[in-house]
């Protein structure tokens, strides 16, 4: 038996784009010699498609563009392509058997997450526990992604006859989800017997990333087929009845990205797709000469190229010649086009317009913040005149303690690197300037000036202004960040790693009253397994704070300071420093 896995990239909602797209690969495995083809979930609608899944319209047009594929794909292998399916008033996550010119059977997801990203029991019933399909004469199980994260989904299939697991899966990326993965798929196999091929969708959709990374696992648990990540693939797997049970024959075993080359490749899909798919000409942004902007320039080039990527430099009394010239020289490495439009009129002018309000009082930060929204207003004039995005360049750690200004540098349309902490946008950009990633669009080259990786990061809102005037260093900072953030580790287990009680319990405290800024932050990349918005949604009005026993705060300081850091920091510490 042959099957073709195709790992494509959907766009929600394009019903009759996706539904193209599975026609053409249909043909290209029907050249192939392939007795079924396979897509990820929900491919014909895309993944995921919230609450469209509700939309009466959407429902039917959906049962339209899969009976037309069915009769447009007649000729030639089986589908097993994934699909909203409406019975009885009730809607389900499924996957349609199409052969012949029509829909054969359907199979629907059992087990519904709704834990981080994942809100299914909000618009899908839950399907029966399934039994195996019979495709060409052979008995499939097909488990749909959550469903093979617990045992008795496959074991039910295993149970009921099924000969070959094939999982079609929207599984999002996050730092630790191949491995993962891989360690769910080995317990299925072992626990049944059976050989499983796992396919997973890539691209970009809003928040999400999908990597790929799709393969095929033998009874014995050895990896007969490995697919790439982030590029799609339709490769055709060979299998042959044994009389221990279906083979899958060794094919072609890519080598997986990982750590930080896995995060800058998501970074990058992650905007092109954005852009992509919303139909934008391209993308402007400020170029402070900082080390975040010039991260997300290379991103940004790399994801469309230079003659899409727009940058702006806007310039006050307190920029220095290092910012002016450290901008210039990471926008003529990227061979992006560069203007400067002073800020200085603009805000010359409000504080003329404030002045008898304002009288009476000192400067604060209401007069740098007054900087800062100029500038965003600029830049959201040049995006409105142009119609290119405004991509906005704020990171984890500024977003976490609201060290950002509202309708100042937080405006834009997509941030693709909100979900990387301050140390990590430096490894990602050491990384960026040792290595070209594969697809990518910009040059071969250093890209981010090596001064802007040694300076002290600053907003320049200021005369000699850093951030470490009102942050801890970044290494302390983001280290306490990840322990409250991504572990949600009491604030005396903070403590006992070894930083300072005030320290952490400042840090708690601009953590939970930033909560209102990141509600009204743009969306960005998925990194990691807990980000701001879609895992992580705290209350605005919160008045909990942790007490810490006064024995804590004693013990905490002889208590060993283990490791809680994500592997850009774990891997790359000496980088980062």
């Amino acid at each position: 038996m042959r099957i073709a896995l195709a790992q494509l990239n959907p766009t929600v909602g394009d019903l009759v784009g996706n539904a193209r797209r599975a026609a053409e690969a249909h043909a290209q495995a029907k050249t192939l010699g392939a007795d079924v083809i396979v897509f990820p979930e929900l491919f014909l609608n895309g993944y995921p498609p919230e609450d469209l899944v509700l939309k009466l319209a959407f429902q039917d047009a959906t049962r339209v563009e899969l009976e037309r594929l069915a009769a447009r794909c007649a000729d030639g292998p089986a589908i097993l392509i994934g699909t909203i399916w409406r019975v009885n008033g009730k809607v389900y996550n499924a996957v349609a058997l199409l052969d012949h010119g029509g829909i054969e059977a359907v199979t629907v997801k059992a087990d519904l997450p709704n834990y981080g990203v994942f809100d299914e029991k909000r618009v899908f019933a839950a399907g029966p526990m399934p039994g195996p399909l019979n495709v060409r004469g052979v008995r499939i199980g097909v488990p749909i992604c959550e469903d093979i994260w617990a045992s008795e989904v496959v074991e039910t299939l295993a149970e009921t006859g099924a000969e070959i697991i094939i999982s079609p899966n929207g599984s999002p990326f996050d730092w630790h989800k191949p491995d993962t993965r891989m360690n769910i798929a080995v317990a299925r196999v072992t626990e049944s017997g059976l050989p499983l091929a796992y396919l997973n969708q890539v691209g970009g959709q809003d928040e999400l990333v999908f990597d790929g990374a799709s393969f095929v696992l033998n009874g014995d648990c050895s990896l007969a087929v490995q697919l790439p990540a982030w590029r799609e693939a339709l490769v055709l797997t060979e299998w042959q009845r044994t009389p221990p049970g279906w083979t899958c024959k060794s094919g072609e075993v890519a080598k997986l990205i990982e750590g930080s080359a896995a995060a800058y490749h998501a970074c990058v899909l992650g905007l092109r797709d954005y852009v992509d798919k919303n139909s934008f000409p391209g993308v402007v942004l400020g170029l402070s000469g900082g080390i975040d902007s010039a991260l997300v320039a290379a991103i940004a080039v790399d994801a469309l190229g230079p003659d899409r990527v727009h940058a702006v430099m806007l310039p006050s009394k307190f920029t220095s010649d290092e910012s002016l010239e450290d901008a210039a020289q990471c926008a003529n490495a990227l061979g992006i086009r560069y203007d400067k439009v002073s800020i200085e009129p603009a805000v010359a002018g409000l504080a003329w317009g404030l002045k008898d309000l304002f009288a009476g009082t000192n400067a604060d930060t209401t007069e740098e913040n007054l900087q800062s929204r100029v500038r965003g207003t600029i830049l959201m004039a040049i995006s409105n005149k142009f119609g290119a995005m405004l991509v906005t360049t704020g990171n984890k750690s500024e977003m976490s303690v609201g060290y950002a200004t509202l309708y100042g540098d937080m405006n834009g349309g997509f941030n693709p690197i909100k979900d990387l902490y301050k140390t990590e946008v430096y490894v990602l950009a050491r990384w960026r300037n040792a290595h070209r990633p594969e697809g990518a669009l910009g040059p071969q080259a250093v890209v981010i000036p090596e001064r802007i990786l040694t300076k002290a990061p600053t907003a320049e809102l200021r005369a000699n202004q850093t951030d470490q005037d009102s942050l801890p260093p970044y290494d302390e900072l983001d280290d306490i960040l990840v322990s409250l953030v991504e572990k949600e580790m009491p604030v005396a287990d903070v403590i006992a790693r070894g930083h300072a009680p005030e320290t952490v319990k400042k840090v708690e405290r601009l953590l939970y009253l930033a909560e209102y800024k990141r509600r009204q932050a743009a969306p960005g990349v998925k990194i990691s397994s807990r980000n701001f918005g879609r895992d992580r949604r705290y209350p605005i009005t919160n008045r909990f704070r942790e007490d810490i026993p006064s024995e804590k705060l004693q013990s905490g300081a002889d208590a060993p300071n283990e490791a809680v850091e994500s592997p850009a920091l774990s891997k790359n510490r000496k980088i980062a420093k």
